[in-house]
């Protein structure tokens, strides 16, 4: 197939009725108005949709209803059913109810190894029963597949057990080798881009008829804020993907650019992180990013991009918080100097200067303000900085070792293999000192808490990136009180929310529990949490939001008894 036939064939997927994906589209399946999710619907279609995704997977609704609703309003509406469905869940009960509700031909997103091969056929059976087309995203028993080789070796497995095994027509078989995110600052991350397409040549030339598809918006998450470099690496990437074999993929159709239409310079940026041509392309593309910030301000000094070294003769405070901010390690030991001759202990320096520039890291980054690879070298900034002032402080504690932070166990709940944003998270707080126990993904309750309590860890860390993930971590905030444990709780991942965590979790757990929204939070969050001078006042805010936040939402949820509703009824005359 020449690239002219490759574009013309490939399928544009919406995402945009995603209640994960979208906060407009949750809120109107929340307040039940569905006439206007399907205004949703319908515009992607006229975007250039040739699929829609349809997803209900939040923790405070009920997927199975909802799914059921939704994909019957789309039955009634021709303008939207004349293109096909996909049904996206992570709970096998979702999918089984939306294949009920489908007419013709659907694609079923998704099944995978991770739960073992009996599982895996087992579902693909009834799938085939339906007529439906499925997509097998690259997970098996061992977790996510991030590099080439073990795509292809998840996909080959994938392909004949369900032709062989099952007899599943081929061309039904859609395969998602994982776009992950690149330029997050982590060098193993950087050849994420090149490792999909080269397993979907692989997929292409060595099993016949399968497909390739997968979910765009990932591959730009570093740069979340900033949606015209989004939209140019989301282009420039399918641009190239579809040339290697890529046949269809889930993304904002209404929100991409035109190829050559991408300025030059921008094009060369994206090109050259997307291929990782060198080690400085993510620094570079960052820099270039942060020019498009429409919200910069010439009074933003500590925002702004370095001009020369202007901010050194800012005042100390100054220097250090814009050295962490902009990640530059090469005036730390000047400036410590300095701070060691004005504060009286170097721990101090580390609390009142280093961290203070951490917590401004997560306030920016929460807005949007600084990107992920930024975050990440920050960190690392840090641990320069801290380790720099190492000898200072074993002396002062009589050529003692340097006291660790603390110790937190971190984990991805049982049922779920991602971990990408808990290896980012990891990097974080080595960085800046803590002792991370990582107990990887797949990780059961009672896993976490015999480690917790044998390694006597100051913090639990719970990840999980799909929906039935917030259901598990429910379960192990209860076992962990039953356990009689008392250490914070840290909530972080895709699904995740403050909302879930207010209502589910943290009611459920007698120690702190707290949402973290982005990774760079966590050391603010800790260092709050770990000082006795802030530390009741931070619980005392955390347990007042939360129970303003569930008394609001039940609140809302609440029916009215029959006697008011009687009171209420409308005067016809």
């Amino acid at each position: 197939m020449n690239d002219n036939n490759a574009v013309a064939t490939f399928l544009n997927i919406g995402e945009r009725c995603n209640v994960a994906g979208s906060k407009k589209f949750l809120e109107l399946i929340q307040t039940k108005d569905y006439e206007t999710a399907l205004k949703i619907a319908r515009k992607q279609v006229e975007d250039g949709a040739q699929v829609l995704d349809i997803n209900m997977d939040n923790a405070l609704l009920d997927a199975v209803k909802e799914i059921s609703i939704f994909l019957n309003f789309i039955a009634s509406e021709p303008e939207i059913s004349r293109v096909p469905l996909m049904i996206d869940s992570s709970k096998w009960e979702v999918i089984e109810a939306g294949l009920k509700c489908v007419q013709g031909k659907c694609i079923v997103n998704s099944i995978s190894l991770k739960e073992g091969e009996e599982a895996f056929l087992a579902k693909a059976k009834k799938i085939r029963q339906f007529g439906a087309a499925v997509v097998v995203m690259a997970f098996d028993e061992r977790g996510q597949a991030d590099s080439c080789v073990r795509k292809i070796e998840i996909c080959e497995r994938a392909y004949r057990l369900l032709t062989e095994k099952i007899n599943f027509p081929p061309q039904d078989i859609i395969f998602d080798p994982n776009i992950l995110a690149i330029a997050t600052g982590i060098e193993a991350h950087n050849n994420y881009a090149v490792d999909f397409m080269e397993a979907t040549r692989w997929i292409k030339t060595h099993l016949p008829l399968a497909k390739v598809s997968g979910g765009v918006s990932n591959l730009s998450f570093s740069f979340r804020g900033n949606n015209a470099v989004r939209e140019a690496m989301h282009s420039v990437f399918l641009y190239h993907a579809i040339r290697a074999g890529m046949d269809m993929g889930i993304v904002n159709a209404g929100m991409l650019q035109i190829y050559e239409e991408i300025p030059k310079d921008m094009l060369q940026l994206v090109e050259d992180v997307i291929f990782n041509k060198n080690e400085n392309t993510t620094e570079a593309l960052i820099e270039f990013a942060e020019k498009l910030k429409k919200d910069q301000t010439a009074g933003q000094g500590l925002q702004t991009r370095n001009n020369g070294e202007e901010w050194r003769k800012l005042p100390l405070e100054k220097r250090l918080q814009h050295a962490l901010i902009k990640g530059i390690g090469d005036f730390l030991e000047t400036d410590l100097t300095e701070a060691l001759q004005q504060y009286p202990s170097p721990l101090e320096i580390i609390d009142k200067l280093l961290m203070s520039g951490m917590n401004e890291v997560g306030r920016l980054f929460g807005e949007g303000k600084m990107f992920l690879p930024q975050v990440v070298k920050t960190a690392r900034t840090m641990k320069k900085a801290v380790g720099i002032l190492q000898p200072f402080i074993e002396q002062e504690q009589s050529n003692t070792k340097m006291q660790k932070a603390g110790k937190y166990l971190i984990a991805t709940v049982k049922g779920d293999v991602h971990d990408i944003g808990k290896n980012i998270v990891a990097v974080v707080l080595s960085c800046n000192n803590y002792e991370v126990v990582d107990l990887g993904v797949m990780c059961s309750a009672e896993k976490i808490i015999e480690t917790a309590i044998a390694e006597n860890v100051d913090i639990v860390g719970l990840s999980g990136l799909i929906t039935p993930s917030l259901e598990e971590m429910t379960h192990v905030a209860i076992a962990m009180q039953k356990a009689g444990l008392h250490v914070p709780l840290f909530i972080g991942g895709a699904t995740t929310s403050k909302l879930h965590t207010a209502l589910k979790i943290a009611p459920n757990y007698s120690g702190t529990t707290v949402y973290v929204k982005d990774a760079s939070q966590n050391i603010s969050f800790l260092s709050q949490l770990r000082n006795k001078k802030t530390k009741d006042e931070f619980v005392g805010n955390l347990e007042k939001e939360y129970h303003k936040i569930a008394s609001q939402h039940i609140e809302k949820e609440e029916l009215i008894n029959f006697e008011e509703a009687k009171k209420r009824k409308p005067k016809i005359f």
